[in-house]
């Protein structure tokens, strides 16, 4: 090669460069905050892209793609990307350096929201919830309205005024929203089947607010718990039961830290350790799926409960989809997705919803049978969106039960 003088162009791409090809401010703004940290742990792998639900419903994100537009200089504060992680945490599940987008979009999120720049009907949801105690905006006085529809003694325990077994914690969607409404009755009616000793707070219960806390008010959800926990520990009882899964995991990891600590179940924990004793009567003969919300599943490790009680049910076939248990999708509803509808159907082709109906369709459910309140009116409006109304019945798996024990008038 003696002699052989190169183009000083190709001397110059192989010459050494100072690292100054990236502005880091963007990304330094982020991993400043307490609890978001780990946005600079991101090497690239992409494991996250490919269980990403946001990114598999035709969006452009996931946690691979905030770190790199971050990286380069892009403000998260600024971004809608900041707004479309549901916290379904599938991505930490597989992530190789623990870039937990679970801690770091609430902090995120935390200071979007005190400057100012959360979406407006986040905003609105955040707004109700500190006025009325729930998202819906419904005075507290008709909380436990739905207790006239169950046709069984449901004691409030303000009135009830003596100890109880179970305290059960019905939240606000299973209060207010009509087909909560008709879940909560039927769950009503399977426990007093039961002979459980059980009782509701009733209009003295607010919203366990969890999704606030991880849409980015943690200050509302002080407030919130304070309140809940001030109200529980007036009352005598064993367990406390939740409807709720992301109730759930707000009462089994978050009231401990501010000092309201009880044995907490879901309420398929409940009754799948007591499936021997409900008397069904009335075959289901029905195709169904289960779709495993994700705070109970991947948020707090509960699989087996829901299938437990599904199984039990005569008549009724299980078939898994293969999105289904540590891997499930999501519904879109997480982690203040409940309250974002607008916001991400513009920027997905298809809502998360959307997609997990025609999913089940594809494993040729008859019913999609759901356990977390936000899911049965989201799918609802999934099967009529995607045009398949009269194909998919979706419902929760107390209404199931209820059928099967012959305690509520058949959906299907």
């Amino acid at each position: 090669m003696d002699g052989i003088r190169l183009p000083a162009a190709w001397n110059r791409m192989f010459e050494p460069r100072p690292i100054t090809e990236y502005d880091l401010s963007a990304l330094e703004a982020v991993t400043a905050i307490p609890g978001a940290e780990s946005l600079a742990y991101c090497y690239q792998c992409g494991k996250c892209t490919g269980v990403c639900p946001v990114e598999t419903a035709g969006g452009d994100y996931s946690p691979r793609k905030v770190f790199r537009r971050t990286q380069l200089g892009a403000s998260l504060f600024d971004s809608p990307d900041l707004w479309l992680c549901t916290t379904c945490r599938n991505c930490l599940r597989v992530c190789p350096k623990q870039v937990d987008m679970i801690s770091i979009m609430p902090a995120v999120r935390e200071q979007a929201v005190a400057e100012g720049k959360a979406p407006a009907e986040l905003l609105d949801a955040f707004e109700k919830t500190a006025r009325y105690g729930n998202p819906l905006g419904e005075p507290a006085r008709k909380r436990a309205d739905w207790v006239k529809e169950a046709g069984v003694p449901v004691p409030v325990m303000s009135r009830h005024q003596a100890p109880v077994d179970v305290l059960w914690f019905v939240e606000c969607y299973p209060s207010y929203h009509p087909r909560g409404r008709d879940a909560s009755v039927a769950l009503a009616r399977v426990l007093h089947a039961l002979g459980v000793d059980f009782g509701i707070l009733g209009p003295e219960e607010k919203c366990a607010g969890d999704s606030q806390r991880m849409a980015g008010e943690s200050g509302l959800f002080e407030m919130l718990a304070e309140h809940n926990i001030r109200m529980l520990s007036k009352y005598q009882f064993n367990t406390l039961l939740v409807t709720d899964p992301h109730a759930f995991n707000a009462f089994r990891h978050e009231y401990p830290k501010l000092g309201g600590s009880w044995p907490v179940q879901h309420y398929t924990q409940y009754l799948a350790a007591r499936v021997g004793e409900l008397r069904f009567t009335k075959p289901l003969p029905y195709r169904v799926t289960f779709h495993d919300p994700c705070y109970l599943g991947r948020h707090n490790g509960e699989y087996e409960a829901p299938r437990t009680l599904l199984n039990a049910i005569p008549g009724l076939e299980l078939v898994e989809m293969g999105r289904c248990r540590e891997n499930s999708y999501c519904c879109g509803g997480g982690g203040g997705g409940m309250w974002l509808d607008s916001f991400t159907s513009d920027r997905l082709r298809l809502r998360l919803s959307e997609r997990r109906v025609l999913e089940a369709l594809e494993y040729g459910a008859e019913i999609l049978a759901v356990t977390c309140p936000y899911e049965v009116s989201r799918f609802e409006d999934a099967v009529k969106n995607t045009g398949n109304a009269g194909r998919l019945a979706v419902m929760d798996i107390a209404e199931l039960l209820a059928q099967a024990m012959d305690l509520v008038r058949a959906r299907v």
